[in-house]
């Protein structure tokens, strides 16, 4: 395949190894230098498109693609308040988007898991939870996509739960009401992703956790899900790639 890279930081760097490293070829790479090049001629030249950009340049990169009829594959958070509008806009124009707040395949088993859980433990109202996130210095969004994702895999399997509340540590601090699922935001350097749900009881407690080693994880999954996407039409997630049932 020819891939367009959108978004050349540390993130696009490590995909275009992986790419390259699967037989792919790098057909555009656009960064904060050379937007001028995201045109639907140079678009054209890539069979799929791979986005690790920025929240404020997601919603114009997703149009761009859709107006070239490029596939896309999106790994950029934080535009999801948009999600039903690019939904219906991809559909009623039969272009292809899947989207994710991480393809780490440990990740994924980690958000069934999560459900699974969130399930066992509705049967024990005796047991508070939260979710906590971790991530580098350089990340502009909180929480993660990530751990909304796993908040909201909560939420939809614990009856006492109904809602998700975010705390960034060392700003304001929340006071949780009832029914809310605090999400704990930590910025801390050189860390890729660290993702923990945490059950409390006055007994005992349980920890489930995810650690990134590197974002090696998160770049390969984009790569596998660019090669997923390839002859498809349609607006997926990451789940529709990834099948836990068991």
């Amino acid at each position: 395949m020819n891939i367009a890279l959108l978004g050349y930081g540390k993130m696009g760097r490590i995909i275009e190894q992986f790419a390259i490293d699967r037989g792919h070829a790098i057909a555009l790479k656009i960064d904060e230098h050379n937007l001028h090049d995201l045109t639907t001629e140079n678009l054209q030249k890539a069979d799929v498109a791979i986005d690790f950009s920025t929240p404020a340049s997601a919603l114009a990169n997703i149009d761009a693609c859709f107006n070239a009829d490029v596939p896309l594959v999106i790994g950029t958070t934080g535009w999801y308040g948009s999600l039903q509008t690019v939904k219906d806009k991809c559909e009623a124009g039969n272009k292809s988007l899947l989207y994710a707040s991480n393809f780490s395949v440990g990740v994924n088993v980690f958000f069934f898991v999560n459900k699974v859980l969130a399930k066992i433990m509705n049967r024990y109202p005796q047991y508070e939870v939260q979710v906590e996130e971790i991530h580098h210095t350089q990340k502009l969004d909180a929480p993660s996509g990530t751990a909304m994702t796993i908040a909201e895999g909560i939420v939809e399997n614990l009856d006492r739960k109904n809602e998700w509340v975010n705390e960034v540590v060392g700003q304001e601090q929340i006071v949780t009401k009832p029914g809310q699922l605090l999400i704990e935001s930590h910025r801390i350097e050189d860390v890729p992703g660290t993702h923990t749900v945490i059950y409390s009881s006055e007994v005992d407690e349980i920890e489930f956790k995810h650690t990134a080693h590197s974002r090696a994880g998160f770049a390969l999954g984009a790569v596998l899900a660019a090669e997923w996407l390839q002859g498809k039409t349609g607006f997926y997630s990451v789940k529709d790639m990834f099948d836990f049932n068991i």
